[in-house]
């Protein structure tokens, strides 16, 4: 039987601006090196969150660590921490192999472990990079050329890269599996072991999961050398502490209630199932006059990108996601989780669900349901430990109303705008295209007309022009490069060597 070092605590934000647990040792008191504790000081970080107490001592002695923790307990900063620690501790610099390597199943959660550790490894002349699909592949073979200490990763680009030669694990002591749980659940779990069969067999090994069932225990069994196991329990892990409502609607009445539901004051966070479907529904909400945005896997990074800030800022308080996007959303005032098309399972249910309702605010989950989804939805809601009454609606129902109507609005945050680099008219600026002119690429330089360029030496002759060197021909006259009598070459001038010239033929030498 698995047994943990658990510890109770309330819910925890994981960003490095949201309220600290103030109880607790010091992170130098854990052991966390005077440079590492500096530089969370400045960012304001002074007291380690619950995960990061319990676990940082055992991880900064070397031992492999198997960490229980949700989303929103402090996991990043309690395999980061350790991490920096070892490579900060023997600097190298130029190019060279990464020395840690840190497995994420997402692009976004990729981003997100990036921006909590950079500033953090900078101040200590650790370097690290960023590996992952729908992003551009020539600037991250560029970065590795140039020589990383840690590489944060989804599991499919980084074997891409090793598979062309630009990346190794070779020399990788420190391994972090970040969401093992949901890695397993995406089939990204059989690369997951391709990659650590690479890294050195005395790596290592922080792997940190949800849920250690089914291929994550035999990962762990397989990889983990007698780990220290550390649980975060949580109040409300079992069931998020939300409202949980489950309605029945024709197939007709569903796109109109989710409308009027996504008109709710407050952020609403919907999720479907497919990145079509996704792509489909913010358009239908857009066309009703809603600020929405689609985040899914197809879509490109900077898309993606925008898409989110536009839902943090509140700027597009509706975000339509599939559920591989939605596992780097960490906004702790969604008011609303609306499952528009029901989820594969309860575990996938609670996650979607766990959206909503944290940092101790207050949620509802609401679930739409055709009439032949009912029966497996409420499996889905015993195994996830909820019972919510599934009750039939069309548009303009009382239930609607009175949810829409205890939305909370949310003030929207405009981010500055950054300038750009090339004035856009004006005085010295570039003058703005006319309807039919083709792009230029060359800057405000007037476009020279076709042929009104002096020909060089060595150009090609317009049509109808004689050949270079040609001569006009008169009577009896060779062509250019036909011999005369005398062996002379007209037509192009003597090219013989000046001291040849004028003395006929070149005499032969030995």
């Amino acid at each position: 039987m698995t047994t943990f070092d658990t510890v109770d605590v309330q819910t925890i934000p994981e960003t490095a601006s949201e309220v600290e647990v103030p109880a607790g040792p010091t992170f130098a008191r854990l052991g966390l090196p005077q440079p590492l504790v500096t530089a969370l000081e400045r960012r304001g970080i002074r007291h380690p969150f619950a995960i990061q107490a319990s676990a940082l001592p055992d991880a900064l002695a070397r031992r492999d660590v198997l960490g229980k923790a949700a989303t929103g307990s402090g996991k990043t900063l309690a395999f980061g921490l350790p991490l920096l620690a070892r490579l900060g501790a023997d600097v190298r610099r130029g190019r060279r192999a990464p020395r840690g390597l840190i497995l994420v199943p997402t692009r976004e959660l990729a981003q997100q472990v990036y921006d909590n550790l950079s500033p953090l490894g900078q101040s200590i002349g650790v370097q690290l990079t960023t590996v992952y699909g729908g992003a551009s592949m020539y600037r991250q073979i560029q970065q590795l050329r140039r020589g990383v200490d840690a590489i944060i990763a989804t599991p499919g680009r980084l074997q891409d890269l090793i598979g062309q030669g630009e990346a190794t694990l070779d020399e990788v002591e420190v391994t972090v599996i970040d969401e093992a749980d949901f890695m397993s659940d995406l089939g990204f779990l059989p690369v997951v072991q391709e990659l650590l069969d690479q890294t050195r067999p005395d790596a290592q090994r922080l792997l940190f999961s949800a849920t250690l069932d089914g291929e994550v225990d035999t990962l762990v069994r397989r990889y983990l050398k007698d780990p220290a196991r550390h649980e975060v329990k949580r109040p409300g892990d079992d069931a998020p502490p939300a409202e949980h409502l489950a309605y029945s609607v024709a197939f007709r009445d569903k796109v109109p209630v989710t409308e009027q539901l996504a008109a709710r004051p407050g952020r609403t966070l919907v999720f479907v199932r497919t990145q079509l479907g996704a792509d489909r529904l913010a358009g239908n909400l857009q066309a009703a006059g809603i600020k929405a945005e689609a985040i899914h896997g197809g879509l490109p990074q900077g898309a993606r990108r925008r898409a989110l800030e536009a839902f943090t800022d509140a700027r597009s308080p509706v975000l339509v996601a599939t559920d591989v996007a939605a596992r780097g959303i960490h906004v702790d005032d969604v008011s609303l989780v609306l499952h528009y098309d029901p989820p594969a399972d309860h575990k996938t249910y609670l996650h979607r669900s766990g959206r909503t309702a944290r940092a101790g605010a207050g949620g509802v989950v609401v679930s739409l349901l055709l009439p032949d989804q009912v029966g497996q939805a409420k499996r889905r809601f015993r195994q996830a430990k909820v019972e919510p009454v599934v009750s039939r609606i069309r548009p303009g129902d009382a239930p609607i109303a009175e949810l829409v109507a205890s939305g909370v609005h949310v003030e929207p945050v405009e981010r500055p705008v950054r300038e750009s680099r090339r004035p856009s008219g004006g005085p010295g600026g570039r003058r703005p295209r006319r309807e039919g002119e083709r792009p230029r690429r060359d800057g405000d330089r007037p476009r020279r007309p076709h042929g009104d360029r002096p020909r060089r030496d060595g150009d090609r002759p317009a049509f109808g022009e004689r050949s270079y060197g040609e001569r006009s021909r008169g009577n009896g006259e060779r062509s250019y490069g036909e011999r005369s009598g005398s062996g002379e070459r007209r037509g192009g001038g003597d090219r013989r060597p000046s001291q040849y010239r004028g003395q006929g033929r070149r005499p032969i030498t030995d």
